[in-house]
C-alpha cells in the first residue's frame, strides 16, 4: 500500500482515520475547509453512546406516521424538496426498516458500537482529553408509564444480547439524581445508560485528537478541495487556493459531501441528509444539570457543556445545504422549559449541522472497487462521533492489508450495486 495518504474531512471520523494511519508510520494529510472537528462533530450531543446497539429505523407502524404527519413534532421535521430530492434513498430506508432486514442489520451495525469506547479510550490518552470526559453514564427520560416500559423490555434484550448495562429509575430515584427537572412534567421515571461516557465540549475533542495527530507527524492543511482525480497511479486534489496534493491513497471522510465526490468519480451512494440543531441556555436560578438527559418520548435532549445547556433536536429530512428552519428548535425549547428551568440563550444564532445517512442504517467504511487507491468512512447517521476512532482503527487495518478485528463486509461501498 502506499505509505502517502490523504485524508478528505476533519471531522470525528477523518481526525480518526488519520490519527490510526499516521501511528502506522504513513505519511498522512488531513484536507478540510474549517478547522478540525468544527462542522457535524462540533455541535453534536458529545455522548460517546455504547448502549446505541439499534441504529434509528424508519417509522413503519401507522401510529407514529399518523403523529409525525402534521410535521409539528420536534424529533422530526420534514421538508417537501428535501424529501423529493432524498426520495429514492428514503424509499430504500423504509425498506431496510422491516423487521426481518432490521434483524440482520442490527448485530453487524451493533459489532461496530462494542468497539467505540475501547478506540475512544486509546485516543483520549494520546490526546491528553481526560479533562473532557466524563464516565457516568446519561439519562433517558420518560413521561408515561407504557413508554418507559417499553423501552425498559428493549433495553433489558440489549443487556442480554449485546451487554449493555443500565439501571432502571422510577420518578422518586430521577429526582434525586436530577432534583432541578420540573415535577410539571408529570415524568414517570428514566433509565440510566451506565456504559456511555459523555463529552463536555465535542468539537474540542476532536481538535485534541487532531493535534494529537500533528504530534504523531501529520500535517493538516485547511482549505476548500476543489478537485479530485486519479492520474496515473496516483490521486491528486487540488485545494482552493490552487495547492496541488499527490498520494498513493485517498480516503473520503467528507460525511454528507462525501456522495458529491463520489458521484464525480462514476460512483453512486444513496446518502441523504438528516440535519439538526442545536441551542446554548443558562440555567435559571440556582438550577443544575448533572447529567445528559433526553425527553425521550419528545425527542430532544439537554446536556451540561461548557458553553451551558445545549439542547440538540431531533431530525430535520431537508436538503443538505438548504438554509435554517428555526421552528424545530423553538418546538424543542418550549417542551425544555417543561422539564429544566433553561434561561437566556447563549448562542447569537442556532448551531445547524447534517449528519450523513444510509438507507440501510450502516457506515460506508473500505475500497471502492475500480477506484484503486480510494477508500470511503462515511454514513454514519448519529453516530460519527461514537464511532470515530473505532472506524479509524478498522479502516487503517484494512489498509495495511491486515485482518480487520470484526466483520467489515456489511460496511462495503459494493452493497449499493445492484
Amino acid at each position: 500500500m502506499a505509505r502517502d495518504i490523504i485524508v478528505l474531512g476533519a471531522g470525528m471520523v477523518g481526525v480518526s482515520v488519520a490519527w490510526h494511519l499516521v501511528r502506522q508510520g504513513h505519511e498522512v494529510t488531513l484536507v478540510d475547509r474549517r478547522e478540525p472537528g468544527r462542522e457535524t462533530s462540533f455541535g453534536n450531543a458529545g455522548i460517546i453512546q455504547r448502549e446505541a446497539v439499534r441504529p434509528y429505523p424508519f417509522p413503519r407502524d401507522l401510529g407514529t406516521l399518523w403523529r409525525v404527519l402534521p410535521n409539528r413534532q420536534v424529533d422530526i421535521r420534514y421538508r417537501p424538496g428535501g424529501m423529493l430530492e432524498a426520495a429514492g434513498p428514503l424509499w430504500q430506508y423504509w425498506k431496510h426498516s422491516a423487521p426481518h432486514r432490521y434483524r440482520r442489520i442490527v448485530p453487524e451495525y451493533a459489532s461496530l458500537i462494542a468497539r467505540c469506547l475501547d478506540a475512544h479510550a486509546e485516543m483520549i490518552e494520546a490526546a491528553g482529553a481526560e479533562s473532557l470526559v466524563r464516565r457516568d453514564g446519561w439519562l433517558e427520560v420518560y413521561r408515561s408509564e407504557h413508554g418507559l416500559n417499553q423501552r425498559l423490555a428493549q433495553a433489558e434484550d440489549n443487556a442480554a444480547e449485546f451487554g449493555v448495562r443500565y439501571r432502571a429509575l422510577d420518578a422518586e430515584a430521577l429526582v434525586a439524581m436530577e432534583p432541578s427537572l420540573g415535577a410539571s412534567a408529570g415524568l414517570a421515571g428514566a433509565i440510566h445508560w451506565l456504559d456511555p461516557w459523555t463529552v463536555s465540549d465535542p468539537g474540542a475533542l476532536v481538535a485534541a485528537y487532531a493535534r494529537a495527530f500533528e504530534r504523531e507527524g501529520g500535517r493538516i492543511v485547511r482549505d476548500e478541495v476543489e478537485a479530485l482525480s486519479r492520474q496515473g497511479e496516483r490521486w491528486r486534489v487540488t485545494t482552493a487556493r490552487g495547492e496541488a496534493l499527490s498520494a498513493g491513497s485517498v480516503v473520503l471522510a467528507l460525511g454528507p459531501w462525501s456522495r458529491q465526490w463520489l458521484s464525480r468519480l462514476g460512483v453512486s451512494v444513496p446518502l441523504f441528509p438528516k440535519r439538526g440543531y442545536h441551542m446554548h441556555y443558562a440555567s435559571a436560578g440556582e438550577a443544575r444539570l448533572n447529567h445528559w438527559v433526553m425527553d425521550a418520548e419528545v425527542g430532544y435532549l439537554l446536556a451540561p457543556m461548557r458553553a451551558g445547556i445545549r439542547l440538540t433536536t431531533g431530525a430535520e429530512l431537508e436538503r443538505l445545504e438548504a438554509p435554517p428552519h428555526t421552528q424545530q428548535l423553538a418546538a424543542a425549547e418550549a417542551r425544555a422549559r417543561e422539564l429544566y428551568p433553561l434561561g437566556e440563550r447563549l448562542d447569537a444564532e442556532p448551531w445547524k449541522g447534517a449528519r450523513p445517512c444510509t438507507p440501510d442504517m450502516k457506515p460506508v467504511i473500505g475500497p471502492v472497487a475500480g477506484q484503486a487507491g480510494l477508500w470511503c468512512a462515511f454514513g454514519h447517521g448519529h453516530q460519527g462521533f461514537t464511532l470515530g476512532p473505532a472506524t479509524g482503527e478498522l479502516l487503517a487495518q484494512m489498509m495495511a492489508g491486515e485482518r480487520p478485528a470484526i466483520d467489515m463486509r456489511p460496511f462495503r461501498v459494493e452493497r449499493f450495486r445492484g
